[in-house]
Order: C-alpha cells, then sequence, then structure tokens
C-alpha cells in the first residue's frame, strides 16, 4: 500500500505542474522554462536526498546505472522540453490527458524491452486510457465556410438581385388593380 500513496502523490504534484506552468510560461520560451525548471528541480532534490541522508558515492554507481541514469535524465528532459512548449501551445486540460498516454507507452516498451507482459483485463485498462484520452481532447470540427466560398455566395445574390427587380410601393400599386371586376351571370349570357 505503501507505493500507493506515493504513486497518488506523484500524480496530484504533476497535474500541479501542469497548470503552474500553463500559468508560468506565460510570455517565456518554453525551452529556456524548461532549463530553470531544471535547476529548481536540483536543488529540491538534493535537499531532499540530503533530508533523508541517502546521498551515495558517486563511485558506488555501476558504469551501466551511469548509463541508463544518463539515458533516463535524457528522456526526462525531452519529455519536460515538448510537454512545456505543448503546454504553451495548447490548453492545459488538453496536454495533461495526451502525456499520460506515457502509461500506454511504458506498457508496450516494457513488453518489448523488459519482457513484461500484459493480460487481457491490463490491456483493456490501457484501451480504456487510450479512450479517455480521446474522449477528453477531442473536438468536433466547427463547420467553416471559406472566404472564396463566401465570395462566390455573394457574386452569386448580386446577380440575382441585379436579374430580378425586388418589388417596391410603386411598382406593387401600379400592377394592382384599381377596381375588381366579380363576374355575374349577366357575363356568362
Amino acid at each position: 500500500m505503501g507505493w500507493l500513496i506515493y504513486a497518488l502523490l506523484a500524480a496530484i504534484f504533476a497535474a500541479l505542474t501542469a497548470i503552474f506552468a500553463k500559468i508560468g510560461l506565460n510570455g517565456i520560451n518554453s525551452d529556456f522554462a524548461t532549463f530553470i525548471r531544471t535547476v529548481f528541480i536540483v536543488a529540491i532534490t538534493a535537499a531532499w536526498v540530503s533530508y533523508l541522508g541517502k546521498w551515495q558515492s558517486f563511485s558506488s554507481i555501476t558504469a551501466k546505472q551511469w548509463l541508463f541514469l544518463f539515458l533516463s535524465a535524457a528522456a526526462t528532459g525531452f519529455s519536460w522540453l515538448f510537454y512545456f512548449k505543448a503546454l504553451q501551445m495548447g490548453s492545459a486540460s488538453h496536454v495533461a490527458p495526451v502525456d499520460k498516454l506515457s502509461v500506454v507507452f511504458v506498457a508496450v516498451f516494457a513488453f518489448i524491452f523488459l519482457g513484461e507482459k500484459l493480460n487481457l483485463r491490463e490491456m483493456g485498462g490501457l484501451a480504456l486510457i487510450v479512450i479517455g484520452v480521446l474522449v477528453l481532447t477531442y473536438k468536433p470540427a466547427a463547420k467553416t465556410t471559406s472566404a472564396s466560398s463566401l465570395n462566390d455566395q455573394e457574386s452569386k445574390v448580386s446577380q440575382i438581385q441585379a436579374t430580378t427587380k425586388a418589388p417596391t410601393k410603386e411598382t406593387t400599386e401600379q400592377s394592382m388593380p384599381t377596381s375588381w371586376h366579380i363576374p355575374s351571370s349577366k357575363d356568362q349570357k
């Protein structure tokens, strides 16, 4: 159960990240903002490791561990750069769900690189995540009329108006009879 608490805390702080970043990115280049954020993250994690007394000797880390820590850092860096750019361009309520497709990619990459298997229930869960992202981010395309189409319509209306004269008071009065003749039986003889 301990991992679940940390996972929920991670999700809450990830949600706050999206909101705070969207506000903080206003008027700042997203790449530079990611750099500033990273500096703060280094300071915060250094303070956290110090507080917990978890510092280790760098020499205790193997070459393989260094390689994969570097690859993880590179992937994180690119993830943050792209995430911040997406946040700068889109709404947080659309960017964040798409970012969470990482859950699906983790399952796929874990299958490919780590040999982890998924059962039918887990595959169904991943499919629901994809469906959820689609539901949250889908916007029906608004019907738009192109400028050339509008110009064509206006031109047709002008042509119709030019060839047909709309009735005016004068033309209506001229075309109406001044007296009405009702046929009688005398007219039929």
